[in-house]
């Protein structure tokens, strides 16, 4: 089944389907990357599909990678701090994006060197470093600069941004999690970098992995994850998850 119609997908029950508690609605949004015109595309696609299904406590989830490759890192960071102080239920995770770029922003010129190789030219663009700026500057001039020009408030909310959310059957983190190890024991690098381990594993998490980081061209459904990075600052798609109950529908940009 193609992404673009994973939205009107309805939903599957069966007795082993995971569950959230009753009256509680999810939608959990995967790796935004910068691409600001597709996270308030999606928005307002999420606001439709949330008032057409009626009452309910509703959740918003951002699973990290916020920032880089795009062209708008800051204006993404600033619709997040928006949705937050609105007052809604609103979460996000820390990716190891925004790992990479508070060591960035904190002076560390490795990290700005590292951050660059992964995506963060258009970063330090968005926060004001200018071309000129960017061909002229070693990296330690570029992490002070960067630093300058990050808003302490943007600098507090990645800070805030959290490891782990468990909801129900459902465990959501940003790239997975180590196979073996209890959730409550894992460790934050495992959860924002965490790839192939997690990815080939088939055995049970002890919940249901809601997951990014690792970009596919449709969602990857399995029996114990579910990944819907669909490679946004690229494809032009960016897919949430849908719960409610037992049931689990996507919505998606493109």
């Amino acid at each position: 089944m193609v992404l673009a119609t994973l939205s009107r997908l309805v939903s599957r029950r069966r007795a082993a389907d995971p569950v959230l508690p009753p009256g509680q609605r999810v939608y959990a949004i995967g790796d935004i990357h910068g691409r600001l015109d597709l996270f308030d595309e999606l928005l307002a696609k999420i606001e439709i599909d949330d008032a057409a299904r009626g009452c309910a406590e509703t959740h918003l989830i951002l699973l990290g990678d916020l920032v880089d490759r795009g062209e708008d890192s800051a204006g993404v960071v600033s619709r997040a701090i928006a949705l937050k102080a609105s007052g809604r239920k609103f979460r996000c995770l820390q990716g190891n994006h925004e790992e990479v770029f508070l060591k960035a922003a904190r002076g560390d010129a490795k990290a700005t060197k590292f951050l660059i190789r992964i995506g963060g030219r258009k970063t330090l663009a968005s926060y004001g470093v200018t071309d000129r700026e960017y061909d002229e500057l070693d990296y330690e001039e570029l992490a002070r600069i960067f630093g300058e020009r990050v808003p302490a408030a943007h600098l507090t909310f990645l800070e805030s941004c959290e490891d782990m959310i468990e909801m129900g059957d459902y465990v959501f983190v940003h790239a997975g999690v180590r196979p073996g190890v209890a959730l409550n024991d894992q460790k934050p690098s495992d959860l924002r970098w965490i790839r192939e381990e997690f990815l080939r594993h088939q055995g049970a998490f002890g919940r249901v992995v809601i997951h990014g980081h690792s970009i596919t061209d449709e969602v990857d459904r399995r029996n114990n994850r579910i990944g819907i990075d669909t490679g946004a600052y690229a494809s032009g798609r960016l897919t949430a998850i849908c719960l409610e109950g037992a049931e689990s529908w996507f919505l998606a940009t493109g």
